[in-house]
């Protein structure tokens, strides 16, 4: 579905990416691991077109769309759950799912407000909140919710579960299990390992940004030095 191959990226006259390259198979659920600051994050913005890359290629669904912009990306198939969330402070909970409702790929099972409400039932109760009255486990739902009604083919969630408490973990974990399940592909940055071993099919670590390691969880699960080397603090 999705292969990034050489991509390097610059701010300004600083490189921040070197030959980045994996790819996302359809229906897999694929990560990016690596300590902060290795470009992760800069790897998702040039993806969505929000930074342009100064060279390599990024193809979808057998098309190049290097430096396309972000509204394409997403017309295109690919929802952002972004790094801090940023849902709409000034909009309720349903105004937040219904902005960016669509279907421009014409999903057979199209994802409703009915359905984001059923994968979350804490933004039933508060369908009428102001985000900004929302909670942080709220809003990452929120997040979550509003990418998954763009109807997405791959949905890509940068630090998914990143300052929550552990019971809003588990339930944003149970959810994007769920969303596996239910064949969409998912590209994610996470910290917690044991969650991601649970969901993922395959690892990229990424240092220095480029990818150094790729593997299943269960050789990452086996590989302590690996984990030592690349994710330890």
């Amino acid at each position: 579905m999705l292969r990034v191959e050489n991509l390097e990226t610059f701010y300004g006259t600083s490189q921040a990416l070197f030959s980045m390259s994996f790819d996302v198979n359809v229906g897999e659920v694929a990560t990016l691991l690596g300590r902060n600051g290795m470009g992760k994050t800069t790897t998702i913005n040039s993806l969505m077109g929000i930074i342009k890359p100064h060279a390599g290629s990024i193809t979808y669904d057998g098309v190049e769309v290097l430096g396309e912009p972000s509204f394409k990306m997403a017309n295109l198939g690919l929802g952002l759950v972004p790094e801090g969330r940023q849902i709409f402070p000034n909009l309720s909970v349903r105004e937040n799912l219904v902005a960016t409702a669509s279907n421009h790929l014409e999903m057979p099972e199209p994802w409703s407000v009915d359905r984001i409400y059923e994968l979350f039932p804490e933004l039933a109760q508060r369908a009428t909140s102001m985000g900004n009255l929302l909670s942080g486990g709220e809003q990452q739902m929120l997040a979550v919710g509003r990418a998954l009604m763009t109807n997405p083919k791959l949905l890509i969630l940068d630090e998914a579960t990143e300052g929550l408490a552990p019971l809003i973990r588990e339930k944003i974990w149970k959810a994007l299990g769920q969303i596996r399940d239910s064949g969409l592909s998912i590209l994610i940055i996470d910290k917690n390992l044991t969650d991601l071993f649970k969901l993922a099919d395959r690892h990229c670590i990424v240092e220095k940004g480029a990818v150094v390691w790729t593997g299943s969880s269960t050789e990452l699960q086996m590989s302590e030095d690996i984990q030592y080397r690349y994710l330890g603090v």
